[in-house]
């Protein structure tokens, strides 16, 4: 049984590109073992193959363009967190289950939401983008089942943004005295499948409200560069030690039994 009172160090994956239910089952299975105790906080950074639309826990599939993603080999997925439409392409994501209220993280939700976007700030501002938070209130009601309204299209209070332009949409969900948050950085953007998996003719209505990392350092970030500056700042910002670690046979198990509840027939 793993103390998250004291000050043992979080575990780091860095795993690379998976489809979409696999990891969405993998944060689940992270975030129930957190929170019982059975393993110790953990940063998890991955990427997706194939591309990916993700719905919010109890966004309607009338979100997403079914059509098109069967068409483009897009698979089709309902996360376990709130939050709108967002497909998972030109990124790196990170997941982030720790305790809440008996390590750096604060009881509560808007806390702890703020805690972690800002280290994801202090990550960027590192490489050199003048990344911020938005002001006022964390949203972190879930949005209408029917609502199809993109990830991307506003901003909320508390959210990663860059002349206030999104860099980074995250979503986050509690259990058991414990959180997982989740969120997807921008590393660089294709309008065409953007659009095409939310139905959209293209992407003018999306483009001018998000940026990417490629667009604010004039290049796309090099192998690694990214993940390190943010293994660095959460450890910095949160004052952890955090170290390389791997599944455990129980987390994937769990993760394997989980899979097929995250997928939406295309």
């Amino acid at each position: 049984m793993i103390d998250h009172r004291d000050r043992s160090p979080w575990r780091l994956l860095v795993e690379g590109a998976l489809p979409g239910a696999a990891n969405m089952a993998r944060d689940v299975a992270l975030l129930e073992a957190v929170a019982a105790g059975a393993s110790a906080a953990t940063l998890r950074l991955y990427g997706w193959d194939p591309p990916c639309l993700s719905l919010g826990r109890h966004q309607g599939a009338e979100a997403a363009a079914l059509e098109f993603c069967r068409s483009e080999g897009i698979d089709v997925i309902r996360r376990p967190t709130g939050g709108r439409a967002l497909l998972h392409h030109l990124e790196l994501t990170y997941a982030l289950a720790a305790p809440l209220g008996v390590g750096p993280l604060p009881r509560g939700l808007q806390g702890a939401y703020r805690a972690i976007c800002g280290a994801l700030v202090a990550a960027l501002r590192g490489l050199g983008v003048a990344a911020e938070l938005t002001p006022g209130e964390v949203n972190l009601e879930l949005p209408s089942p029917r609502s199809t309204v993109p990830c991307f299209e506003a901003p909320a209070g508390g959210e990663v943004v860059v002349g206030g332009r999104k860099l980074v949409g995250s979503a986050m969900r509690a259990h058991g005295g414990a959180v997982l948050q989740h969120g997807a950085i921008l590393l660089d953007w294709d309008g065409r499948l953007q659009a095409g998996a939310l139905g959209l003719a293209d992407d003018r209505a999306l483009r001018p409200r998000v940026t990417t990392l490629a667009a604010e350092l004039g290049r796309p970030p090099a192998a690694g560069e990214l993940e390190a500056a943010v293994v660095g700042a959460f450890a910095a910002a949160l004052g952890v030690a955090i170290e390389r670690g791997a599944l455990t046979p129980a987390e994937r198990g769990r993760a394997a039994a989980l899979e097929p509840s995250f997928r939406v027939e295309s």
